[in-house]
């Protein structure tokens, strides 16, 4: 819990700290959770509204993007730590614009992004967590996965790809493969967007009706819609499930675009924070260097 609203200071102007509760207590998928009574318009843990949220945004965005810097810099000096935030939910739900508003906060240089859409025949051939691990973050980054190792339970599932015990068997399997991953040095933020139906289709129609966002829609997000309770109940069995103590899941209502990126700003800062990254320190005499330094002039050498 925080002690209270915060005052952060932006160009002048006070952007207020409006968390009332720590978002990954709020938004943690938790034994009871359901599903089907999830609000899908809801900003569990936030006591303000979207002026107030865009306007916290960029101060939690400068202290996780020097957060992230010094994680890339103790990743180059030789740590072995990493983030990999993984990113679900169903078509409209917001995934590109966490990519794009959230990580787009970040020097892309920390940062490994990864899509996983149909695998290819290559991918097909093999194991299916055999494509994900070639996406690892490596040391010092934050892993971003656009959909993940989690389509092959939901899509697998809902589209009858594979037998159901091929499917069933790999809740564990992947839980015992997350739990390596941490023990490794990866922390693990997985996050699920929850959008409504109804708002759903007005995203999916409002890329019907802009030319501009045409190359957006595909056909099959009409499939997709039509197979709803198929996909929902193939997702909170996921949450049952694969929702760990070293790899748990967030369960964010995605019909207020500014609140989930909000959210998933939030937990990635905290997480940050938890994991108290440093610069690295200096393998060599600074004072001596400075002194190298002012030895080579101000002027070119002719």
């Amino acid at each position: 819990m925080t002690a209270g609203p915060r005052l952060l200071q932006t160009g002048g102007m006070a952007a207020k700290d409006l968390w009332t509760t720590d978002p990954r207590d709020a938004l943690r998928v938790g034994p009871d959770f359901d599903l089907a009574s999830f609000d899908r318009n809801g900003q569990p843990g936030w006591d303000g509204d979207k002026e107030d949220g865009e306007a916290y945004l960029p101060e939690r965005g400068e202290e996780m993007s020097d957060l992230q810097e010094r994680l890339f810099a103790e990743g180059r000096e030789g740590g072995t730590r990493s983030v990999l935030l993984v990113l679900q939910g169903l078509d409209t739900a917001g995934k590109g614009g966490i990519v794009r508003h959230v990580m787009g906060m970040v020097d892309p240089q920390g940062v490994a992004l990864a899509s996983f859409g149909v695998p290819t025949e290559e991918e097909r051939a093999h194991h299916y967590l055999w494509r994900i691990e070639k996406k690892l973050p490596p040391a010092g980054r934050i892993g971003v996965f656009d959909r993940s190792h989690y389509e092959d339970v939901l899509v697998v599932r809902v589209d009858e790809l594979v037998p159901e015990d091929v499917w069933r068997a790999r809740y564990d399997e992947i839980n015992a493969w997350e739990k390596k991953l941490v023990e490794g040095g990866t922390t693990i933020i997985k996050v699920a967007l929850m959008v409504s139906y109804a708002e759903q289709g007005e995203r999916l129609m409002e890329r019907l009706e802009r030319p501009d966002k045409h190359w957006k829609f595909n056909p099959g997000d009409l499939d997709t819609r039509s197979k709803w309770p198929a996909f929902q109940e193939a997702y909170s069995d996921v949450f049952r499930l694969t929702s760990t103590d070293h790899a748990p899941w967030y369960v964010v209502p995605a019909d207020k675009k500014w609140y989930s990126r909000l959210a998933i700003t939030e937990i990635l800062t905290r997480t940050l924070e938890d994991l108290d990254p440093q610069w690295p320190v200096a393998d060599f005499d600074v004072e001596e260097m400075k002194k190298a330094l002012v030895a080579t002039g101000e002027d070119a050498p002719a």
